[in-house]
């Protein structure tokens, strides 16, 4: 066990022992008012004696019991030394104060076993407490603990998507320059400017967990003019956008796999008339974000099979978001991707 849990563990059952203490003294109060605060101060001896000895029963002695254990005596011989402690010590640590006279005793004519018995009753109510409030304080533990490895899974699958996604995206960059390179194109150079403000933005600014809905359009701005970079005044590209808060948070490049879907799958493959029509509407969190693209008409009409950017997007979605809805689909010459999101639904 780790300092930190150690310590927190002291605090639960300090904690816990005060919990009895006011508990038991509310009790006290009705019956006891005229020495109510001399009998608060004695149930502060006996209870920090009985929260040490809770202490050790539960987290050094019963854990002893646990399966397989290899010497069954010794753990036997321990609780039997604890229980000892519950009846016989505690009357012992109760006559040791009294004698110091720090202990007010209000039952002078008690009996030695007597005595014993009622401070051996008195040990079961705390151990009953004390399990109960453990009990519950572990199954608190054990969600908060199940609920951070499951945020730990999340942004494990979440990165392991990203890894696949942005080498994806690059990729296909680096095959439009290397055609502009080949043709030695005049636009080679401007293009490796832009890939390298593209890749800036994906080094310094896309590691988070969110981004602003502005600075995911900037990307798509940059990408659209490489991309445009590759053809004639034949392609035409439109963008249009209506962005209620450009500040709204967004996971990073979360809209681009759609947008390049329709340049390498779309417009590339298009003869006549080439087009990607973008439009992007984000108002009172609802995001609506729909990109279409031309196909040749000659292309059959055939249940799609998806690529990595649309696969992995479908995975980022299911893990970031309980409502959403992606669709995609081919009607005669057009192909279209709709993206509709729910940003208050993010998990």
């Amino acid at each position: 066990m780790s300092r930190e849990a150690h310590n927190k563990l002291i605090k639960f059952y300090l904690y816990t022992g005060l919990g009895f203490i006011l508990l038991y003294s509310f009790g006290e109060f009705f019956e006891y008012r005229e020495t109510i605060v001399r009998r608060v101060i004695n149930s502060i001896f006996l209870v920090s004696y009985l929260t040490a000895l809770h202490y050790m029963l539960f987290e050094q002695i019963l854990p002893l019991f646990r399966w397989p254990c290899k010497n069954n005596q010794r753990p036997f011989f321990f609780l039997f030394v604890i229980i000892l402690f519950y009846t016989f010590g505690l009357y012992g640590w109760r006559q040791l104060w009294i004698q110091l006279g720090v202990y007010i005793d209000y039952t002078p004519n008690l009996s030695f076993l007597k005595g014993v018995v009622i401070h051996a009753q008195f040990s079961i109510a705390t151990i009953i407490f004390f399990a109960i409030v453990r009990n519950v304080y572990n199954n608190i533990q054990l969600r908060e603990k199940y609920h951070k490895l499951r945020i730990e899974k999340k942004e494990a699958e979440l990165n392991y998507l990203k890894s696949q996604t942005n080498p994806h995206f690059l990729f296909n960059t680096l095959n439009n320059i290397y055609s502009l390179a080949r043709d030695k194109s005049e636009l080679a150079p401007e293009s490796i400017l832009r890939l390298s403000k593209i890749l800036r933005f994906m080094l310094y600014e896309a590691g988070g967990v969110s981004i602003a809905i502005g600075d995911e359009l900037k990307i798509i701005t940059d990408y659209i003019a490489l991309e445009k970079l590759r053809y004639d005044d034949s392609l035409l590209v439109t963008l249009n956008t209506d962005i209620e808060n450009s500040k709204q948070p967004l996971p990073p490049l979360l809209l681009i796999p759609l947008v390049e879907n329709a340049f390498k799958h779309g417009a590339s493959e298009t003869r006549n008339d080439p087009f990607v029509d973008i439009n992007l509407n984000v108002k009172q969190m609802q995001l609506l974000f729909t990109v279409k693209n031309s196909v040749e008409d000659t292309t059959p009409v055939q249940e799609l099979k998806e690529n990595i950017g649309l696969s992995n997007l479908r995975k980022q979605l299911a893990l970031l978001y309980n409502d959403y809805d992606l669709s995609v689909g081919q009607d005669k010459s057009v192909f279209a991707s709709t993206l509709r999101i729910n940003l208050a639904s993010n998990v």
